[in-house]
């Protein structure tokens, strides 16, 4: 564990204004002595209602009111209202952070702070000294935000040039500090710990209750250990997709299961950054199917819902996810178009938005490939390289070298997948077809032919999460005494959906007339 750097001067701590500059950190205006005291009587007496507005709302309140430019009071200076105690200080801590790194700006000394701040909270979680009961939100954005500021310092140790011998300095000294192996035993650690898994395998045995409770423990517990845990599983699956390694991050999901609601779906960020990261990381391994099944029920979600959130400080990221997600869905519908898996309402805005881009990413040119590029561009992760860089070498960036790999490896996909399309344009005109009218259509002779179709046999089907081979085309073929037999999936219709849109007009139509006054 990288040791604690010393307090910072005022003149180190981020300015944006001349009030950031006059930043008194033992200053505590009236109204945070009042928010501390009792935020930390609410936490004494696990009122868990009461944590969570004060949580929600009243510290945003204050920080748009008070601290827009500046951070909050230091811990020190708090402290002494709420008697010292270690557990409240160091969730304070972790809200200073939290706040100062959504300001920007944050330099090293910062990250190393937060870092140990993070070791010593999560040693005492684990180490099972904490009785209280935190509301979900707070639970996942420790683990959102503890992932978030990895990702933030791997990017920011990435970019040597124009750092200074002070700083080179510290990354050699604190070279424990974020360190990815550290961040992936805490996190693996609090699923171990909390058995959260064996929790959730006993629930549907019927002898557990978790998600029937959100995860809150009635009978005077604590649910901090157990719901850090859960929440850990969605975090690994954020830092595998970092690091590349997709398989392994869907494999630390699997104990969830996402078809179903469960305590993820609590949370608006905790549900769409699940469903983010799952659907990326199937795009990836070629999962098409399940990648557009999920992209399509959390933008459903999200077109209903969003408007219930506008008030949230995670809006703006919600619509941004919105709009990544869209991009990711338009990257699978064009290599794999199965459209009778999106909902007509999803489907509406998908072709607002990329209707046009989608037509031309299904041709075989450069500029398709371009469109390709600047869809995965936008909606992909901030990838990362995990490992330190030699500081004896000359001193370059490589921030972008982990998202520039993995975009290559995307595009040769892709590129791959398009020698296939002509393939599938005669194969959804024929029911049948020899393979000898088939090569000649495509210029090609037949044993090439039998090979591109093995190809297209192959690119269209893989394995799921749990190693079932399974198909990803709407359309499927065999190929029996040199005859191609075309086997084409049927849609299913949806008479559910129209009778509910038929429904919700009659009664705009009903209420409408109920508004008119006859004389």
């Amino acid at each position: 564990m990288a040791t604690a750097a010393p307090p910072l001067d005022n003149h180190h701590r981020p300015s944006s204004s001349s009030s950031a500059a006059a930043y008194d950190p033992t200053f505590v205006p009236d109204a945070v002595k009042t928010f501390v005291v009792h935020l930390y009587r609410h936490i004494r007496d696990n009122n868990v209602y009461e944590i969570h507005q004060m949580y929600d709302t009243s510290f945003h309140t204050l920080t748009d009111r008070l601290f827009k430019d500046t951070p909050w009071p230091s811990v020190d200076a708090v402290s002494i209202f709420v008697d010292n105690d270690h557990v409240f200080c160091l969730l304070y801590k972790e809200m200073w952070f939290r706040h100062l790194f959504a300001r920007g700006s944050v330099g090293l000394k910062e990250r190393i702070e937060s870092w140990d701040n993070y070791c010593e909270l999560f040693g005492v979680v684990l180490l099972g000294n904490v009785n209280i009961q935190l509301p979900n939100q707070w639970l996942w954005d420790m683990v959102d935000e503890f992932v978030y500021q990895f990702q933030s310092f791997c990017q920011f140790r990435a970019k040597l040039k124009g750092k200074s011998e002070h700083e080179i300095a510290l990354l050699r000294e604190f070279d424990k500090a974020w360190n990815v192996y550290g961040v992936l035993n805490f996190l693996q650690a609090l699923v171990d710990k909390s058995m959260i898994i064996e929790i959730l395998e006993r629930e549907k045995q019927g002898l557990e209750q978790f998600t029937a409770t959100d995860g809150y423990d009635y009978n005077g517990g604590s649910n901090v250990l157990k719901v850090l845990g859960y929440f850990s599983m969605v975090g690994l699956l954020r830092v595998h997709c970092l690091l590349g390694d997709y398989q392994t991050g869907l494999k630390c999901l699997r104990p969830i299961d996402i078809s179903q609601q469960g305590v993820y779906t609590s949370v608006i960020g905790s549900h769409i950054a699940t469903i983010y990261h799952y659907g990326f990381a199937n795009l990836m391994l070629r999962r098409y199917g399940d990648a557009i099944r999920e992209f399509n029920k959390i933008l459903l979600y999200i077109f209903k819902t969003k408007q219930y959130h506008q008030k949230s400080a995670q809006y703006e990221q919600i619509l941004k996810k919105n709009e990544q997600m869209y991009a990711l869905l338009a990257i699978c519908l064009s290599l794999c178009p199965q459209v009778k898996l999106v909902e007509e309402t999803v489907n509406a805005q998908l072709r607002e938005k990329y209707g046009e881009k989608m037509t031309r990413m299904q041709r075989y040119d450069d500029e398709a490939i371009a469109l390709y590029d600047e869809l995965f561009s936008y909606a992909c992760p901030k990838f990362i390289t995990p490992s330190a860089p030699d500081y004896d070498e000359p001193l370059v960036n490589y921030n972008q070298d982990a998202y520039r790999l993995q975009l290559k490896l995307f595009l040769y996909e892709v590129k791959q997948q398009q020698l296939l399309v002509g393939v599938r344009t005669f194969l959804k005109v024929y029911s049948s077809i020899s393979l000898a009218k088939l090569a000649s259509y495509i210029e090609v002779d037949e044993s090439t032919l039998r090979t591109i179709l093995m190809t297209y046999k192959h690119k269209t089907h893989g394995a799921d999460t749990r190693g079932k081979i399974k198909s990803n085309a709407d359309i499927d073929f065999y190929i029996d005494d040199d005859i191609v037999h075309v086997v084409e999936s049927k849609p299913s219709k949806r008479y559910g959906d129209y009778f509910l849109r038929q429904i919700v007009k009659m009664e705009g139509v009903i209420n409408e007339l109920d508004a008119i006054k006859l004389d």
